[in-house]
């Protein structure tokens, strides 16, 4: 996966804030960031390309293209004379490629889940205060039984213990959205295992968001919002109405099914509130 001189100057176009016509912008790298929610198309006839996450994209940028300046690496490509050190100054290797130092992600329990990877039995059971790695996660394998939830605040994923209260029912396995990097392949063990997915997210329009454009557009009907009792209680005592005005809406509502999900989202807009997730941290 490459960026092209064509699409970076677009990516600076949208940091800088323009919209861009959606028609001149292709390419894998281009589809990756709409599928992240780092950039967003709008529009049904002529559709436009928006940046919703300028922090998101520069993330992405050096993360999974080492390109640790978008301006500099414009200048350099738009130069017929920037040698090898140029390139190698812009981005974190002299092959000017995607390397990762890791793949896999981070998983967490507040109790002993049986697991399996490469065929040997594992328990997941980290103790308070850490987290276990699964990096060889195509050969790791989980009970049916476990639902497994996507937890988007990485300081709730961190105290997950302090949350047991919410998760009675059955048992579950924890997963951690970030680091961002890590979240595709989160999505290809969910979607290689049968087991149910909850998401545990903020509750505001960003959140819902994740969820449908993520997860539930690739797993289904075997994604579902999570979503707490008493919640308009919350939203209403603790919500913040500023993330409300700031946020857009990046998802057709009128594609959702879950009547939960559409009731929380009526909530939303009556309160012009959204709530984060953190509140239940206790």
């Amino acid at each position: 996966m490459k960026l092209s001189l064509k699409n970076a100057k677009i990516l600076q176009e949208l940091v800088e804030g323009d919209v861009v016509a959606n028609s001149r912008a292709k390419g894998v790298v281009i589809e990756r960031l709409v599928e992240e929610s780092i950039l967003f198309r709008k529009g049904r006839h002529r559709k436009t390309l928006h940046l919703l996450n300028e922090i998101a994209l520069r993330d992405f940028l050096a993360n999974q293209l080492q390109i640790k300046n978008l301006e500099e690496f414009i200048t350099a490509k738009e130069n017929d004379n920037s040698s090898r050190f140029d390139f190698v100054r812009i981005t974190t290797d002299s092959k000017h490629s995607k390397e990762r130092a890791f793949k896999g992600f981070l998983v967490n329990s507040f109790e002993s889940i049986s697991a399996k990877l490469n065929g040997k039995k594992i328990e997941i059971n980290p103790p308070q205060g850490s987290f276990q790695f699964i990096s060889d996660f195509e050969n790791f394998e989980i009970e049916e039984k476990v639902i497994v939830v996507g937890v988007e605040n990485a300081r709730n994923f961190s105290l997950i213990h302090r949350q047991a209260y919410l998760f009675t029912k059955n048992q579950y396995l924890f997963l951690s959205r970030y680091p961002q990097t890590q979240n595709r392949d989160v999505l290809q063990w969910l979607q290689s295992i049968p087991n149910s997915y909850l998401h545990f997210g903020d509750f505001d329009l960003a959140g819902i968001g994740i969820f449908m454009n993520e997860y539930q557009k690739h797993l289904g009907n075997r994604a579902s919002f999570f979503i707490p009792d008493k919640i308009e209680e919350k939203i209403k005592t603790y919500g913040n109405r500023k993330r409300y005005n700031l946020q857009k809406i990046n998802f057709d509502e009128t594609t959702i099914q879950d009547k939960k999900l559409t009731n929380l989202l009526k909530i939303i807009h009556q309160e012009r509130k959204g709530l984060d997730q953190e509140v239940f941290i206790f």
